[in-house]
C-alpha cells in the first residue's frame, strides 16, 4: 500500500472541509449539543434523588455513555461522510481510473475518520469534565481499550454502509444514517443487557460496543469489570468484523466495476 493515494484521499476531504465551514461545524455541534442536553439532565436526576435521601450519580453513568456512543458514531459517520463526497459529486470513476487500489481508498477514509472522529472526541471531552465533572481522567489509561474496540467497530460499520450505498445506489443514503440509532438498544448502551430480552441479547453479543459499556458502567460503580476473556472477545469482533467489511466492499467495488453499476450512478438509480 503506498502512502501518497492514501494522503491525497485525505488532504481531498481537508480542503473540502477548508472550503466549507458548513462541513466543519457538524465534526464539534452536534457532539457539543448531546453532551451540554444529557449532562443537564444528569444534574436535574442528580438533585432529584438527593432530595428522596438516595444519593446515585447519573452524571458518569449517563453522560458517559452518551459520550462512547457519540464517539462511536463519530468514527462511523467520518467513514460514510466522506464517501458520501465521492457518492455527490459523481468522482468515482475519476477516483479508479487513476492507479487507486481498494485498500488505499479505504485507508484513506480510515485516516479522515480519525482526523474528525478525534475533533469531535476532545470536544466531548472538555465540556464532560471541565463542565460537569465527568471523572473520566480519574480512571485514566484503562479507558484506551475500550475506545480502541468501539473505533475498530465503528470504522467495521462505516465500510459496510459504504458498500450497501455502493451496491444499492446514492439513494439508498438514508439508510445509513439511522444505523448507530437502530443498534443503541441491542448495545446496551445506558443499561445491562441483562434488561432485555433472551433475543435481543443474543443480537447484544456479537455487537463489541455491547461489552464496551458493561466494562465502563462497572468502572464508574468501581466494581470488577468481570471476565478478562469479555473485552479479548469485544476486541476479536471487533477485528473479525472489520476485516469482513473490507472484504464485503472490495467485492461489492468489483461487482461494480464489472456490471458498469459504477459508471451509470444517480440519485435516483437505487436497483
Amino acid at each position: 500500500m503506498r502512502v501518497r493515494p492514501v494522503a491525497g484521499i485525505v488532504v481531498r476531504q481537508l480542503y473540502l472541509m477548508r472550503g466549507s465551514p458548513a462541513r466543519v461545524l457538524p465534526l464539534f455541534a452536534w457532539v457539543a449539543i448531546d453532551i451540554v442536553l444529557w449532562g443537564f439532565i444528569s444534574r436535574y436526576l442528580n438533585s432529584f434523588t438527593s432530595s428522596n435521601g438516595a444519593r446515585v450519580d447519573f452524571i458518569p453513568q449517563l453522560l458517559g455513555a452518551v459520550l462512547f456512543w457519540d464517539f462511536f458514531t463519530r468514527v462511523m459517520l467520518g467513514i460514510t461522510t466522506a464517501f458520501f463526497e465521492d457518492v455527490w459529486s459523481r468522482n468515482f470513476l475519476n477516483l479508479f481510473a487513476s492507479p487507486l487500489s481498494i485498500a488505499e481508498y479505504v485507508t484513506g477514509l480510515v485516516v479522515t475518520s480519525i482526523l474528525t472522529s478525534t475533533i469531535g472526541l476532545i470536544v466531548m471531552l472538555v465540556l464532560a469534565t471541565a463542565v460537569f465533572g465527568l471523572p473520566l481522567f480519574a480512571i485514566g489509561v484503562k479507558l484506551i481499550p475500550l475506545l480502541l474496540v468501539l473505533f475498530v467497530f465503528g470504522i467495521a460499520l462505516g465500510v459496510m454502509a459504504s458498500a450497501m450505498v455502493l451496491r444499492f445506489g446514492p439513494a439508498s443514503e438514508w439508510l445509513v444514517w439511522p444505523i448507530p440509532a437502530l443498534l443503541s438498544p441491542f448495545a446496551g448502551v445506558f443499561y445491562p443487557l441483562s434488561t432485555l430480552p433472551d433475543w435481543m441479547q443474543w443480537v447484544g453479543r456479537i455487537l463489541p460496543p455491547s461489552y464496551v459499556f458493561e466494562a465502563l458502567r462497572a468502572m464508574f460503580a468501581n466494581q470488577p469489570l468481570g471476565p478478562g476473556g469479555s473485552q479479548l472477545l469485544a476486541a476479536a469482533l471487533a477485528v473479525l468484523q472489520v476485516a469482513l467489511a473490507g472484504w464485503v466492499f472490495a467485492r461489492v467495488f468489483r461487482q461494480a466495476v464489472r456490471s458498469g453499476l459504477l459508471a451509470r450512478y444517480s440519485a435516483e438509480s437505487v436497483s
